[in-house]
Protein backbone atom coordinates (compact mmCIF):
# COMPACT_ATOMS: atom_id res chain seq x y z
CA UNK A 1 0.00 0.00 0.00
CA UNK A 2 2.68 2.31 0.46
CA UNK A 3 3.71 2.23 -2.77
CA UNK A 4 0.49 3.20 -4.42
CA UNK A 5 0.44 6.90 -3.76
CA UNK A 6 3.46 7.05 -5.76
CA UNK A 7 2.03 6.29 -8.89
CA UNK A 8 -0.19 9.31 -8.06
CA UNK A 9 1.93 11.44 -6.37
CA UNK A 10 5.56 12.23 -7.02
CA UNK A 11 8.25 13.24 -5.03
CA UNK A 12 8.72 16.54 -6.47
CA UNK A 13 4.93 17.40 -7.13
CA UNK A 14 5.25 17.80 -3.18
CA UNK A 15 8.12 20.14 -3.44
CA UNK A 16 5.92 21.79 -6.17
CA UNK A 17 2.86 22.50 -3.98
CA UNK A 18 4.98 23.73 -0.87
CA UNK A 19 6.87 26.03 -3.38
CA UNK A 20 3.87 27.49 -4.29
CA UNK A 21 2.34 27.85 -1.27
CA UNK A 22 5.33 29.46 0.02
CA UNK A 23 4.94 32.03 -2.40
CA UNK A 24 1.18 32.53 -1.87
CA UNK A 25 1.75 33.11 2.11
CA UNK A 26 4.91 34.70 2.14
CA UNK A 27 4.42 36.70 -1.19
CA UNK A 28 4.66 40.41 -2.11
CA UNK A 29 1.23 40.20 -2.96
CA UNK A 30 -1.97 39.21 -1.43
CA UNK A 31 -4.75 39.63 -3.89
CA UNK A 32 -7.11 36.53 -3.87
CA UNK A 33 -6.52 36.30 -7.58
CA UNK A 34 -2.63 36.06 -7.59
CA UNK A 35 -3.24 33.98 -4.34
CA UNK A 36 -5.77 31.65 -7.04
CA UNK A 37 -3.33 31.83 -10.03
CA UNK A 38 -0.30 30.09 -7.72
CA UNK A 39 -2.64 27.78 -6.74
CA UNK A 40 -3.58 26.95 -10.19
CA UNK A 41 -0.33 27.18 -11.36
CA UNK A 42 1.31 24.66 -8.23
CA UNK A 43 -1.83 22.31 -9.56
CA UNK A 44 -0.57 22.76 -13.49
CA UNK A 45 2.91 21.61 -12.88
CA UNK A 46 1.75 18.63 -10.75
CA UNK A 47 -0.82 17.49 -13.23
CA UNK A 48 1.76 18.19 -16.05
CA UNK A 49 3.01 14.50 -17.09
CA UNK A 50 -1.12 13.80 -17.91
CA UNK A 51 -1.63 17.36 -19.38
CA UNK A 52 0.73 16.96 -21.67
CA UNK A 53 3.83 19.20 -22.27
CA UNK A 54 1.91 22.04 -24.88
CA UNK A 55 -1.44 21.82 -23.09
CA UNK A 56 0.87 22.76 -19.37
CA UNK A 57 2.81 25.12 -21.25
CA UNK A 58 -0.23 27.01 -22.87
CA UNK A 59 -1.86 27.26 -19.02
CA UNK A 60 1.15 28.39 -17.62
CA UNK A 61 1.93 31.44 -19.61
CA UNK A 62 -2.03 32.30 -19.80
CA UNK A 63 -1.87 31.43 -15.59
CA UNK A 64 1.69 33.72 -15.36
CA UNK A 65 0.35 36.87 -16.92
CA UNK A 66 -2.84 36.89 -14.54
CA UNK A 67 -0.81 36.52 -11.36
CA UNK A 68 1.62 39.20 -12.98
CA UNK A 69 -1.50 41.33 -13.93
CA UNK A 70 -2.78 41.24 -10.64
CA UNK A 71 0.48 41.49 -8.80
CA UNK A 72 2.12 44.61 -9.59
CA UNK A 73 2.11 44.63 -13.36
CA UNK A 74 5.80 45.22 -15.01
CA UNK A 75 6.77 46.41 -11.84
CA UNK A 76 5.63 42.88 -10.11
CA UNK A 77 7.93 40.72 -8.05
CA UNK A 78 5.94 37.81 -9.32
CA UNK A 79 7.97 37.91 -13.35
CA UNK A 80 9.90 34.91 -12.05
CA UNK A 81 6.84 32.54 -12.43
CA UNK A 82 7.88 32.72 -16.30
CA UNK A 83 10.86 30.71 -16.23
CA UNK A 84 8.30 27.74 -15.64
CA UNK A 85 6.81 27.76 -19.23
CA UNK A 86 10.67 28.68 -20.03
CA UNK A 87 12.21 25.84 -18.79
CA UNK A 88 9.26 23.41 -19.43
CA UNK A 89 9.40 24.04 -22.97
CA UNK A 90 13.65 23.91 -23.50
CA UNK A 91 13.01 20.47 -21.79
CA UNK A 92 10.83 19.39 -24.24
CA UNK A 93 11.23 20.91 -27.42
CA UNK A 94 14.98 21.98 -27.51
CA UNK A 95 16.50 24.84 -28.62
CA UNK A 96 13.39 26.09 -30.75
CA UNK A 97 10.98 25.69 -28.24
CA UNK A 98 13.06 27.47 -25.47
CA UNK A 99 13.47 30.10 -28.31
CA UNK A 100 9.14 30.27 -28.69
CA UNK A 101 8.80 30.14 -25.14
CA UNK A 102 11.45 33.11 -23.97
CA UNK A 103 9.77 35.39 -26.63
CA UNK A 104 6.57 34.58 -25.25
CA UNK A 105 7.55 35.52 -21.74
CA UNK A 106 9.11 39.28 -22.84
CA UNK A 107 5.80 39.81 -24.65
CA UNK A 108 4.04 38.91 -21.97
CA UNK A 109 6.05 40.70 -19.37
CA UNK A 110 6.55 43.52 -21.25
CA UNK A 111 3.23 44.01 -23.04
CA UNK A 112 2.57 45.49 -19.00
CA UNK A 113 4.28 48.64 -20.71
CA UNK A 114 1.51 49.35 -22.04
CA UNK A 115 -0.88 49.17 -19.31
CA UNK A 116 0.63 52.49 -17.16
CA UNK A 117 -0.96 55.00 -16.97
CA UNK A 118 0.04 58.46 -19.39
CA UNK A 119 1.73 60.35 -16.79
CA UNK A 120 3.60 57.19 -15.48
CA UNK A 121 6.75 56.85 -17.63
CA UNK A 122 9.36 54.18 -16.58
CA UNK A 123 13.10 56.14 -17.44
CA UNK A 124 16.87 55.20 -16.13
CA UNK A 125 16.98 52.70 -13.24
CA UNK A 126 13.71 51.68 -14.15
CA UNK A 127 14.62 50.54 -17.89
CA UNK A 128 17.37 49.00 -17.15
CA UNK A 129 15.09 46.60 -14.33
CA UNK A 130 13.00 45.92 -17.08
CA UNK A 131 15.53 44.90 -19.68
CA UNK A 132 17.75 42.77 -17.53
CA UNK A 133 14.45 40.51 -16.61
CA UNK A 134 13.84 40.17 -20.06
CA UNK A 135 17.00 39.60 -20.90
CA UNK A 136 16.98 36.18 -18.27
CA UNK A 137 14.46 34.26 -20.12
CA UNK A 138 16.27 33.66 -23.56
CA UNK A 139 19.42 32.94 -21.32
CA UNK A 140 17.49 30.40 -18.93
CA UNK A 141 15.73 29.12 -21.93
CA UNK A 142 19.28 27.82 -23.83
CA UNK A 143 21.44 27.09 -20.40
CA UNK A 144 17.70 24.79 -19.47
CA UNK A 145 18.18 23.34 -23.13
CA UNK A 146 21.76 22.96 -22.88
CA UNK A 147 21.33 20.88 -19.71
CA UNK A 148 18.44 18.58 -21.49
CA UNK A 149 20.93 17.44 -24.26
CA UNK A 150 23.77 16.66 -21.79
CA UNK A 151 21.31 14.92 -19.69
CA UNK A 152 19.69 13.11 -22.75
CA UNK A 153 23.12 12.17 -24.38
CA UNK A 154 23.88 10.79 -20.68
CA UNK A 155 20.63 8.78 -21.24
CA UNK A 156 21.56 7.42 -24.78
CA UNK A 157 25.14 6.59 -23.59
CA UNK A 158 23.82 4.53 -20.14
CA UNK A 159 20.98 2.91 -22.68
CA UNK A 160 23.89 1.82 -25.26
CA UNK A 161 26.09 0.78 -22.19
CA UNK A 162 23.28 -1.49 -20.93
CA UNK A 163 22.79 -2.89 -24.10
CA UNK A 164 26.39 -3.67 -24.85
CA UNK A 165 26.34 -5.13 -20.97
CA UNK A 166 23.35 -7.02 -21.88
CA UNK A 167 24.95 -8.40 -25.12
CA UNK A 168 27.98 -9.37 -22.82
CA UNK A 169 25.94 -11.11 -20.75
CA UNK A 170 24.11 -13.19 -23.87
CA UNK A 171 27.83 -13.75 -25.18
CA UNK A 172 28.83 -15.05 -21.89
CA UNK A 173 25.90 -17.35 -21.25
CA UNK A 174 26.77 -18.96 -24.85
CA UNK A 175 30.54 -19.28 -24.07
CA UNK A 176 29.40 -21.04 -20.73
CA UNK A 177 27.37 -23.29 -22.65
CA UNK A 178 29.95 -24.01 -25.23
CA UNK A 179 32.30 -24.67 -22.36
CA UNK A 180 29.62 -26.64 -20.31
CA UNK A 181 29.39 -28.83 -23.81
CA UNK A 182 32.67 -29.15 -24.50
CA UNK A 183 33.73 -30.33 -21.47
CA UNK A 184 30.84 -33.32 -21.69
CA UNK A 185 31.70 -34.37 -25.50
CA UNK A 186 35.85 -34.39 -23.77
CA UNK A 187 34.50 -36.62 -21.24
CA UNK A 188 32.41 -38.74 -22.92
CA UNK A 189 34.84 -39.66 -25.72
CA UNK A 190 37.11 -40.75 -23.50
CA UNK A 191 34.78 -42.59 -21.89
CA UNK A 192 33.76 -43.71 -25.62
CA UNK A 193 37.24 -45.08 -26.96
CA UNK A 194 37.46 -46.98 -23.82
CA UNK A 195 34.45 -48.78 -24.26
CA UNK A 196 34.50 -48.95 -28.15
CA UNK A 197 38.41 -50.70 -27.45
CA UNK A 198 36.92 -53.05 -24.52
CA UNK A 199 34.00 -53.98 -26.76
CA UNK A 200 36.15 -54.68 -30.29
CA UNK A 201 37.39 -57.44 -29.48
CA UNK A 202 34.82 -59.77 -27.72
CA UNK A 203 32.90 -58.22 -30.71
CA UNK A 204 35.18 -60.43 -33.32
CA UNK A 205 35.27 -63.45 -31.37
CA UNK A 206 31.24 -63.27 -30.98
CA UNK A 207 31.13 -62.97 -34.87
CA UNK A 208 33.44 -65.60 -35.53
CA UNK A 209 32.30 -67.39 -33.50
CA UNK A 210 28.84 -67.37 -35.37
CA UNK A 211 30.31 -67.63 -38.59
CA UNK A 212 31.75 -71.04 -37.77
CA UNK A 213 28.89 -72.15 -36.13
CA UNK A 214 26.92 -71.45 -39.37
CA UNK A 215 29.28 -73.35 -41.22
CA UNK A 216 29.05 -76.66 -38.46
CA UNK A 217 24.75 -76.60 -38.78
CA UNK A 218 23.59 -78.55 -40.68
CA UNK A 219 21.88 -77.65 -43.70
CA UNK A 220 18.12 -79.36 -42.61
CA UNK A 221 18.58 -76.83 -39.10
CA UNK A 222 17.25 -73.96 -40.54
CA UNK A 223 16.62 -71.79 -37.07
CA UNK A 224 20.08 -72.37 -36.02
CA UNK A 225 21.76 -71.12 -39.56
CA UNK A 226 18.97 -68.28 -38.94
CA UNK A 227 19.65 -67.73 -35.29
CA UNK A 228 23.63 -67.34 -36.53
CA UNK A 229 23.07 -65.17 -39.34
CA UNK A 230 21.36 -62.83 -37.09
CA UNK A 231 24.07 -62.94 -34.69
CA UNK A 232 26.30 -61.64 -37.24
CA UNK A 233 23.98 -59.03 -38.42
CA UNK A 234 23.84 -57.68 -35.00
CA UNK A 235 28.03 -57.61 -34.45
CA UNK A 236 27.97 -55.88 -37.75
CA UNK A 237 25.67 -53.17 -36.38
CA UNK A 238 27.40 -52.97 -33.26
CA UNK A 239 30.90 -52.50 -34.48
CA UNK A 240 29.61 -50.25 -37.25
CA UNK A 241 28.35 -47.93 -33.66
CA UNK A 242 31.50 -48.76 -32.21
CA UNK A 243 33.36 -47.19 -34.91
CA UNK A 244 31.01 -44.14 -34.92
CA UNK A 245 31.97 -43.92 -31.05
CA UNK A 246 35.64 -44.17 -31.95
CA UNK A 247 34.80 -41.39 -34.78
CA UNK A 248 33.57 -39.36 -31.82
CA UNK A 249 36.38 -39.78 -29.34
CA UNK A 250 39.09 -39.07 -32.64
CA UNK A 251 41.61 -36.47 -31.05
CA UNK A 252 42.00 -33.35 -32.74
CA UNK A 253 45.63 -33.84 -33.73
CA UNK A 254 44.30 -35.82 -36.38
CA UNK A 255 42.78 -32.95 -38.52
CA UNK A 256 44.39 -32.46 -41.61
CA UNK A 257 43.65 -28.80 -42.84
CA UNK A 258 44.31 -27.75 -46.17
CA UNK A 259 43.11 -24.80 -48.30
CA UNK A 260 40.29 -25.27 -50.50
CA UNK A 261 36.98 -24.49 -52.53
CA UNK A 262 33.89 -24.67 -49.89
CA UNK A 263 31.59 -25.16 -53.49
CA UNK A 264 33.72 -28.22 -54.54
CA UNK A 265 33.43 -29.36 -51.38
CA UNK A 266 29.51 -29.04 -51.61
CA UNK A 267 29.35 -30.64 -54.59
CA UNK A 268 30.87 -33.73 -54.30
CA UNK A 269 28.81 -33.62 -50.86
CA UNK A 270 25.25 -33.52 -52.60
CA UNK A 271 26.73 -35.71 -55.76
CA UNK A 272 27.41 -38.45 -53.13
CA UNK A 273 23.48 -37.79 -51.36
CA UNK A 274 22.27 -38.16 -54.56
CA UNK A 275 24.20 -41.72 -55.19
CA UNK A 276 22.95 -43.37 -51.57
CA UNK A 277 19.80 -41.10 -51.00
CA UNK A 278 19.27 -43.35 -48.08
CA UNK A 279 16.02 -43.62 -47.81
CA UNK A 280 15.25 -40.26 -48.57
CA UNK A 281 13.92 -40.50 -52.30
CA UNK A 282 11.90 -37.63 -53.59
CA UNK A 283 13.68 -34.90 -52.00
CA UNK A 284 16.28 -32.80 -53.77
CA UNK A 285 18.77 -30.60 -52.96
CA UNK A 286 19.38 -27.20 -54.44
CA UNK A 287 22.07 -25.33 -54.70
CA UNK A 288 22.45 -21.20 -53.63
CA UNK A 289 25.99 -20.20 -53.78
CA UNK A 290 27.41 -16.86 -52.84
CA UNK A 291 30.25 -16.08 -55.65
CA UNK A 292 32.31 -13.91 -53.08
CA UNK A 293 33.07 -16.72 -50.61
CA UNK A 294 37.19 -17.25 -51.03
CA UNK A 295 39.04 -20.69 -50.23
CA UNK A 296 39.56 -21.47 -46.66
CA UNK A 297 41.47 -24.04 -44.74
CA UNK A 298 39.30 -26.97 -43.72
CA UNK A 299 39.97 -31.40 -43.61
CA UNK A 300 37.87 -32.50 -46.85
CA UNK A 301 37.16 -35.77 -45.25
CA UNK A 302 36.05 -34.80 -42.07
CA UNK A 303 33.90 -31.56 -43.48
CA UNK A 304 32.02 -33.61 -46.30
CA UNK A 305 31.09 -35.77 -43.38
CA UNK A 306 29.67 -33.11 -41.69
CA UNK A 307 27.70 -31.86 -44.68
CA UNK A 308 26.43 -35.15 -45.20
CA UNK A 309 24.99 -35.51 -42.12
CA UNK A 310 23.07 -32.21 -42.02
CA UNK A 311 21.83 -32.86 -45.49
CA UNK A 312 20.58 -36.52 -44.60
CA UNK A 313 18.86 -35.03 -41.79
CA UNK A 314 17.60 -32.78 -43.92
CA UNK A 315 16.10 -35.06 -46.17
CA UNK A 316 14.94 -37.35 -43.31
CA UNK A 317 12.94 -34.47 -41.64
CA UNK A 318 11.47 -33.09 -45.29
CA UNK A 319 8.80 -35.15 -46.60
CA UNK A 320 8.90 -36.49 -49.97
CA UNK A 321 8.90 -34.45 -52.70
CA UNK A 322 10.19 -31.63 -50.78
CA UNK A 323 13.49 -29.90 -51.11
CA UNK A 324 16.69 -28.95 -49.04
CA UNK A 325 18.61 -26.29 -50.10
CA UNK A 326 22.77 -25.93 -49.28
CA UNK A 327 23.37 -21.84 -48.97
CA UNK A 328 26.82 -19.99 -48.95
CA UNK A 329 27.81 -16.31 -47.58
CA UNK A 330 30.41 -14.35 -46.14
CA UNK A 331 29.32 -13.97 -42.54
CA UNK A 332 30.91 -13.54 -39.28
CA UNK A 333 29.88 -12.30 -35.52
CA UNK A 334 29.57 -8.26 -35.35
CA UNK A 335 33.14 -6.84 -34.60
CA UNK A 336 34.63 -10.62 -35.52
CA UNK A 337 37.02 -12.01 -38.05
CA UNK A 338 35.36 -12.86 -40.88
CA UNK A 339 33.74 -16.64 -42.15
CA UNK A 340 32.00 -18.63 -44.39
CA UNK A 341 29.13 -19.24 -43.18
CA UNK A 342 27.58 -22.79 -45.29
CA UNK A 343 23.38 -23.47 -44.44
CA UNK A 344 21.68 -26.39 -44.46
CA UNK A 345 18.11 -25.82 -44.78
CA UNK A 346 14.85 -27.69 -44.94
CA UNK A 347 11.18 -27.40 -44.80
CA UNK A 348 10.53 -30.26 -42.75
CA UNK A 349 9.22 -30.86 -39.67
CA UNK A 350 10.80 -28.30 -37.25
CA UNK A 351 12.56 -28.79 -33.81
CA UNK A 352 10.75 -28.19 -30.37
CA UNK A 353 12.14 -25.55 -28.76
CA UNK A 354 13.00 -27.10 -25.53
CA UNK A 355 15.23 -29.79 -27.83
CA UNK A 356 17.45 -26.82 -29.14
CA UNK A 357 19.71 -26.33 -26.11
CA UNK A 358 20.07 -30.38 -26.01
CA UNK A 359 20.69 -30.85 -30.05
CA UNK A 360 24.63 -31.25 -30.16
CA UNK A 361 24.85 -32.81 -26.75
CA UNK A 362 26.43 -36.75 -27.33
CA UNK A 363 23.55 -38.96 -26.96
CA UNK A 364 20.70 -36.80 -27.53
CA UNK A 365 18.30 -38.14 -30.37
CA UNK A 366 14.11 -37.75 -31.02
CA UNK A 367 14.88 -40.49 -33.14
CA UNK A 368 13.04 -43.67 -32.49
CA UNK A 369 16.05 -45.68 -33.67
CA UNK A 370 18.91 -42.74 -33.70
CA UNK A 371 21.83 -42.94 -31.32
CA UNK A 372 22.51 -39.45 -30.87
CA UNK A 373 25.93 -39.18 -31.85
CA UNK A 374 25.50 -38.08 -35.52
CA UNK A 375 25.46 -34.27 -34.72
CA UNK A 376 27.57 -34.13 -31.74
CA UNK A 377 30.20 -35.59 -34.21
CA UNK A 378 29.60 -32.59 -36.42
CA UNK A 379 29.53 -29.72 -33.60
CA UNK A 380 32.73 -31.85 -32.23
CA UNK A 381 34.43 -31.45 -35.92
CA UNK A 382 33.19 -28.09 -36.40
CA UNK A 383 34.81 -27.30 -33.03
CA UNK A 384 38.40 -28.41 -34.13
CA UNK A 385 38.21 -26.46 -37.49
CA UNK A 386 38.01 -23.09 -35.27
CA UNK A 387 34.38 -22.83 -36.16
CA UNK A 388 30.87 -22.69 -35.03
CA UNK A 389 27.68 -24.54 -35.76
CA UNK A 390 24.16 -22.94 -35.02
CA UNK A 391 20.58 -23.89 -35.29
CA UNK A 392 17.28 -21.88 -36.05
CA UNK A 393 14.35 -23.89 -36.19
CA UNK A 394 10.33 -23.24 -36.42
CA UNK A 395 8.04 -26.18 -35.25
CA UNK A 396 5.93 -27.08 -38.48
CA UNK A 397 7.82 -24.75 -40.67
CA UNK A 398 11.73 -26.43 -40.64
CA UNK A 399 15.01 -25.72 -39.77
CA UNK A 400 18.26 -24.16 -40.78
CA UNK A 401 21.36 -25.31 -39.28
CA UNK A 402 24.70 -23.21 -40.27
CA UNK A 403 28.56 -23.82 -40.15
CA UNK A 404 30.65 -21.12 -39.72
CA UNK A 405 34.70 -21.61 -40.82
CA UNK A 406 36.36 -18.82 -40.36
CA UNK A 407 38.34 -17.78 -43.28
CA UNK A 408 41.96 -17.51 -41.90
CA UNK A 409 42.03 -20.88 -39.98
CA UNK A 410 45.93 -22.09 -38.95
CA UNK A 411 47.05 -25.67 -40.58
CA UNK A 412 46.81 -27.81 -37.23
CA UNK A 413 50.37 -29.26 -36.86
Amino acid sequence: MASDWRRFIRPQDLVWLLFFAALAIWGPERHPSVLAGLLALGVVQVLEPRLGAIASIVLELILCYLIMGYGGGISTSYFVVLYLPVISAATNFGLLGAAVSAIAAIAEYTSFILFLDPDQVILGEEVREVFLRALFFPVVGFLTYQLAQASRAETRKAQAAAEKLAEANRSLKEAEAQVRRTERVAALGQLTAGLAHELRNPMGTIKTSAEMLARQVGQENEIAREMAGYITEEVDRTNSLITRFLEFARPTQHLRLEPGDVHALLDRVIARFDRDKSGTTGVSVIRNYSPDVPPVSFDGELLEQVILNLISNAAQATRSGGVVTVKTRMAGPEGGAPAVEISVIDTGSGIEPKNLENIFNPFFTTKPEGVGLGLAICSKIVDEHGGTIAVESTPGEGSVFRVYLPVETAVAT
